[in-house]
Protein backbone atom coordinates (compact mmCIF):
# COMPACT_ATOMS: atom_id res chain seq x y z
CA UNK A 1 0.00 0.00 0.00
CA UNK A 2 1.53 3.15 -1.17
CA UNK A 3 2.38 5.87 1.17
CA UNK A 4 0.09 8.57 -1.08
CA UNK A 5 -2.46 6.31 -1.11
CA UNK A 6 -2.54 5.79 2.66
CA UNK A 7 -2.46 9.84 2.67
CA UNK A 8 -5.29 10.24 1.18
CA UNK A 9 -7.12 8.97 3.39
CA UNK A 10 -5.50 10.64 6.49
CA UNK A 11 -5.63 13.82 4.35
CA UNK A 12 -9.98 14.01 5.40
CA UNK A 13 -10.57 17.02 7.35
CA UNK A 14 -13.08 15.47 10.00
CA UNK A 15 -10.63 12.68 10.16
CA UNK A 16 -7.91 15.39 10.58
CA UNK A 17 -9.79 16.99 13.21
CA UNK A 18 -10.19 13.89 15.23
CA UNK A 19 -6.51 13.07 14.86
CA UNK A 20 -5.58 17.05 16.26
CA UNK A 21 -7.47 16.81 19.10
CA UNK A 22 -6.29 13.43 20.74
CA UNK A 23 -2.32 14.51 19.92
CA UNK A 24 -2.97 17.61 21.48
CA UNK A 25 -3.35 15.81 24.88
CA UNK A 26 -0.62 12.97 23.69
CA UNK A 27 -3.33 10.66 23.36
CA UNK A 28 -2.84 7.63 20.67
CA UNK A 29 -5.76 7.35 18.26
CA UNK A 30 -6.09 4.52 15.67
CA UNK A 31 -8.89 4.22 12.72
CA UNK A 32 -9.67 0.43 12.97
CA UNK A 33 -11.80 -2.25 11.03
CA UNK A 34 -14.40 -2.00 8.37
CA UNK A 35 -12.61 1.69 6.52
CA UNK A 36 -9.19 0.47 6.70
CA UNK A 37 -10.40 -2.70 5.09
CA UNK A 38 -12.40 -1.24 2.71
CA UNK A 39 -10.16 0.91 1.83
CA UNK A 40 -7.39 -1.22 1.75
CA UNK A 41 -9.70 -3.02 -1.47
CA UNK A 42 -10.63 0.15 -3.24
CA UNK A 43 -14.14 -0.12 -1.57
CA UNK A 44 -16.19 3.09 -0.86
CA UNK A 45 -15.85 4.19 3.17
CA UNK A 46 -19.22 4.76 4.53
CA UNK A 47 -18.29 4.57 8.07
CA UNK A 48 -15.28 5.53 9.97
CA UNK A 49 -14.31 3.60 13.28
CA UNK A 50 -11.90 4.85 15.95
CA UNK A 51 -9.87 3.51 18.67
CA UNK A 52 -7.99 4.85 21.90
CA UNK A 53 -6.73 3.90 24.93
CA UNK A 54 -8.92 6.49 26.98
CA UNK A 55 -12.33 5.82 28.52
CA UNK A 56 -14.88 6.95 27.43
CA UNK A 57 -15.88 9.71 30.15
CA UNK A 58 -12.60 10.69 29.37
CA UNK A 59 -13.07 10.81 25.44
CA UNK A 60 -16.73 13.03 26.55
CA UNK A 61 -14.17 15.50 28.42
CA UNK A 62 -11.87 16.18 25.38
CA UNK A 63 -15.04 16.63 23.28
CA UNK A 64 -16.51 19.05 24.42
CA UNK A 65 -13.03 20.71 25.46
CA UNK A 66 -13.11 21.30 21.98
CA UNK A 67 -16.53 22.16 21.30
CA UNK A 68 -17.24 18.36 19.28
CA UNK A 69 -20.78 17.47 19.37
CA UNK A 70 -21.15 13.53 20.58
CA UNK A 71 -23.89 11.08 20.67
CA UNK A 72 -23.02 8.73 23.73
CA UNK A 73 -26.47 6.23 23.69
CA UNK A 74 -23.82 3.32 23.33
CA UNK A 75 -21.34 4.35 25.61
CA UNK A 76 -21.93 1.64 28.26
CA UNK A 77 -20.29 0.09 25.32
CA UNK A 78 -17.07 2.31 25.26
CA UNK A 79 -18.54 3.69 22.08
CA UNK A 80 -19.18 7.55 21.25
CA UNK A 81 -20.13 8.78 18.01
CA UNK A 82 -17.95 12.23 17.01
CA UNK A 83 -19.45 15.04 14.65
CA UNK A 84 -15.94 16.72 13.90
CA UNK A 85 -16.59 19.09 11.23
CA UNK A 86 -19.94 17.63 10.73
CA UNK A 87 -18.58 14.49 9.57
CA UNK A 88 -19.88 11.00 11.97
CA UNK A 89 -16.60 9.04 13.46
CA UNK A 90 -17.45 6.39 16.17
CA UNK A 91 -14.75 6.50 18.82
CA UNK A 92 -14.30 3.39 20.78
CA UNK A 93 -12.55 2.55 23.94
CA UNK A 94 -9.49 -0.02 24.19
CA UNK A 95 -11.99 -3.12 25.82
CA UNK A 96 -11.67 -6.91 26.48
CA UNK A 97 -15.78 -8.83 26.18
CA UNK A 98 -15.81 -10.57 29.00
CA UNK A 99 -18.83 -12.60 30.66
CA UNK A 100 -20.79 -12.77 26.82
CA UNK A 101 -23.76 -14.31 26.08
CA UNK A 102 -25.30 -13.62 22.84
CA UNK A 103 -25.14 -10.28 22.05
CA UNK A 104 -24.99 -9.07 25.96
CA UNK A 105 -21.32 -8.24 27.53
CA UNK A 106 -19.42 -6.83 30.26
CA UNK A 107 -16.76 -4.25 29.23
CA UNK A 108 -13.47 -4.23 30.75
CA UNK A 109 -11.29 -1.05 29.10
CA UNK A 110 -7.62 -1.85 28.77
CA UNK A 111 -4.34 -0.30 27.46
CA UNK A 112 -3.48 -3.23 25.60
CA UNK A 113 -4.22 -2.86 21.56
CA UNK A 114 -4.20 -6.64 20.99
CA UNK A 115 -6.63 -7.50 23.68
CA UNK A 116 -8.57 -4.99 21.86
CA UNK A 117 -8.04 -6.87 18.21
CA UNK A 118 -8.45 -10.41 20.16
CA UNK A 119 -12.18 -9.59 20.59
CA UNK A 120 -13.24 -8.55 17.06
CA UNK A 121 -14.70 -11.13 14.76
CA UNK A 122 -12.64 -11.57 11.73
CA UNK A 123 -9.04 -10.57 10.87
CA UNK A 124 -9.50 -8.45 8.51
CA UNK A 125 -11.41 -6.30 10.70
CA UNK A 126 -8.66 -5.93 13.35
CA UNK A 127 -6.18 -3.97 10.93
CA UNK A 128 -5.71 -0.20 12.96
CA UNK A 129 -3.98 2.83 10.89
CA UNK A 130 -2.06 5.89 12.93
CA UNK A 131 -1.87 9.36 12.20
CA UNK A 132 1.29 8.48 10.86
CA UNK A 133 0.36 6.25 8.17
CA UNK A 134 1.39 2.78 10.55
CA UNK A 135 -0.62 0.13 9.44
CA UNK A 136 -1.40 -2.44 12.53
CA UNK A 137 -1.81 -5.92 11.85
CA UNK A 138 -1.98 -8.39 14.79
CA UNK A 139 -3.90 -11.28 13.08
CA UNK A 140 -2.69 -11.37 9.72
CA UNK A 141 -5.86 -9.57 8.44
CA UNK A 142 -3.89 -7.54 5.45
CA UNK A 143 -2.98 -11.59 3.84
CA UNK A 144 -6.33 -12.87 4.61
CA UNK A 145 -7.74 -10.11 2.34
CA UNK A 146 -5.14 -10.40 -0.58
CA UNK A 147 -6.41 -14.26 -0.37
CA UNK A 148 -10.30 -13.36 -0.23
CA UNK A 149 -9.81 -15.79 3.16
CA UNK A 150 -12.78 -14.81 5.48
CA UNK A 151 -11.25 -16.41 8.38
CA UNK A 152 -12.34 -15.77 12.33
CA UNK A 153 -9.89 -14.68 15.43
CA UNK A 154 -9.19 -17.43 17.49
CA UNK A 155 -11.50 -20.28 18.10
CA UNK A 156 -14.67 -20.14 15.79
CA UNK A 157 -17.21 -21.90 18.06
CA UNK A 158 -16.46 -19.36 20.94
CA UNK A 159 -16.73 -16.61 18.45
CA UNK A 160 -20.21 -17.49 16.91
CA UNK A 161 -21.42 -18.20 20.73
CA UNK A 162 -20.24 -14.59 21.83
CA UNK A 163 -22.43 -13.43 19.00
CA UNK A 164 -24.55 -15.32 16.71
CA UNK A 165 -24.78 -12.61 14.14
CA UNK A 166 -21.40 -13.39 13.22
CA UNK A 167 -23.21 -16.11 11.41
CA UNK A 168 -24.84 -13.89 8.96
CA UNK A 169 -21.93 -11.29 9.08
CA UNK A 170 -19.56 -14.52 8.15
CA UNK A 171 -21.73 -14.79 4.64
CA UNK A 172 -21.85 -11.38 4.07
CA UNK A 173 -18.71 -11.03 3.86
CA UNK A 174 -18.01 -13.24 1.32
CA UNK A 175 -19.95 -10.44 -0.81
CA UNK A 176 -16.53 -8.46 -0.61
CA UNK A 177 -14.70 -10.63 -3.14
CA UNK A 178 -15.48 -11.91 -6.62
CA UNK A 179 -13.71 -15.37 -5.98
CA UNK A 180 -13.83 -15.41 -1.68
CA UNK A 181 -11.57 -18.39 -0.68
CA UNK A 182 -14.04 -20.81 1.21
CA UNK A 183 -12.51 -23.11 4.13
CA UNK A 184 -15.11 -25.77 4.06
CA UNK A 185 -13.95 -26.95 7.84
CA UNK A 186 -15.14 -23.03 8.91
CA UNK A 187 -17.95 -23.20 6.66
CA UNK A 188 -20.01 -26.34 7.87
CA UNK A 189 -19.02 -25.35 11.97
CA UNK A 190 -20.61 -21.99 11.08
CA UNK A 191 -23.53 -23.44 9.57
CA UNK A 192 -23.92 -25.98 12.59
CA UNK A 193 -25.09 -22.71 14.37
CA UNK A 194 -27.55 -21.87 12.20
CA UNK A 195 -30.65 -23.18 13.81
CA UNK A 196 -29.09 -22.17 17.22
CA UNK A 197 -28.67 -18.15 15.98
CA UNK A 198 -32.73 -18.15 15.74
CA UNK A 199 -33.39 -19.39 19.40
CA UNK A 200 -30.80 -16.10 19.68
CA UNK A 201 -31.86 -13.40 17.44
CA UNK A 202 -34.70 -11.51 16.88
CA UNK A 203 -36.08 -12.03 13.25
CA UNK A 204 -35.42 -7.83 13.03
CA UNK A 205 -31.43 -8.38 13.96
CA UNK A 206 -31.06 -10.79 11.14
CA UNK A 207 -33.21 -9.32 8.71
CA UNK A 208 -31.10 -5.92 8.85
CA UNK A 209 -27.66 -7.76 8.36
CA UNK A 210 -29.45 -10.03 5.14
CA UNK A 211 -30.54 -6.65 4.07
CA UNK A 212 -26.71 -5.64 4.20
CA UNK A 213 -25.67 -8.36 1.78
CA UNK A 214 -27.94 -7.05 -1.64
CA UNK A 215 -25.30 -3.78 -0.97
CA UNK A 216 -21.72 -5.74 -0.80
CA UNK A 217 -19.54 -5.55 -4.40
CA UNK A 218 -20.71 -9.11 -5.18
CA UNK A 219 -24.05 -9.91 -3.31
CA UNK A 220 -24.75 -13.26 -4.69
CA UNK A 221 -21.81 -14.49 -3.47
CA UNK A 222 -23.30 -14.27 -0.04
CA UNK A 223 -26.22 -16.59 -0.30
CA UNK A 224 -24.40 -19.17 -3.21
CA UNK A 225 -21.30 -21.14 -3.79
CA UNK A 226 -20.79 -22.71 -7.48
CA UNK A 227 -24.57 -22.84 -8.40
CA UNK A 228 -25.53 -24.66 -4.73
CA UNK A 229 -26.87 -22.28 -2.39
CA UNK A 230 -25.62 -21.94 1.36
CA UNK A 231 -28.14 -23.77 4.06
CA UNK A 232 -28.94 -20.92 5.65
CA UNK A 233 -30.51 -19.13 3.23
CA UNK A 234 -33.46 -22.34 2.97
CA UNK A 235 -32.96 -22.59 7.03
CA UNK A 236 -34.01 -18.47 7.21
CA UNK A 237 -37.02 -18.85 4.56
CA UNK A 238 -38.25 -21.71 6.83
CA UNK A 239 -37.84 -19.95 9.78
CA UNK A 240 -39.56 -16.86 8.72
CA UNK A 241 -42.88 -19.00 7.27
CA UNK A 242 -43.24 -20.45 10.96
CA UNK A 243 -43.05 -17.63 12.56
CA UNK A 244 -45.26 -15.43 10.05
CA UNK A 245 -42.52 -13.03 9.71
CA UNK A 246 -41.84 -11.22 6.31
CA UNK A 247 -41.36 -7.00 6.23
CA UNK A 248 -39.95 -7.59 2.42
CA UNK A 249 -37.44 -10.07 3.46
CA UNK A 250 -38.78 -12.93 1.74
CA UNK A 251 -39.29 -11.21 -1.36
CA UNK A 252 -35.82 -10.52 -0.96
CA UNK A 253 -34.70 -14.05 -0.74
CA UNK A 254 -36.95 -15.33 -3.27
CA UNK A 255 -35.27 -12.56 -5.91
CA UNK A 256 -32.34 -14.67 -5.17
CA UNK A 257 -33.82 -17.56 -6.00
CA UNK A 258 -34.63 -16.07 -9.55
CA UNK A 259 -31.38 -14.99 -10.03
CA UNK A 260 -29.77 -18.25 -9.01
CA UNK A 261 -32.33 -19.93 -11.30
Amino acid sequence: MSNNKINALLDVEHIKILFSIFKSKNIELRLVGGSIRDFLINREIRDIDSATALEPNDVLELLNENNIEYDDFAIRYGSIIAYPNNKKIQITSLREDINQIGRHTSVLYTKDWKKDAARRDFTFNALYLDEDAKLYDYYNGQKDLQSKTIKFIGEIEDRIKEDYLRIYRYFRFHGLFDLPLINIKTQKIVEKYIHESLAVLTNDVIRQEVLKMFNMPYPLNCFYQSQVKFKWVEILKEHFIKTNYDLGLKKCLNKIDNIIN
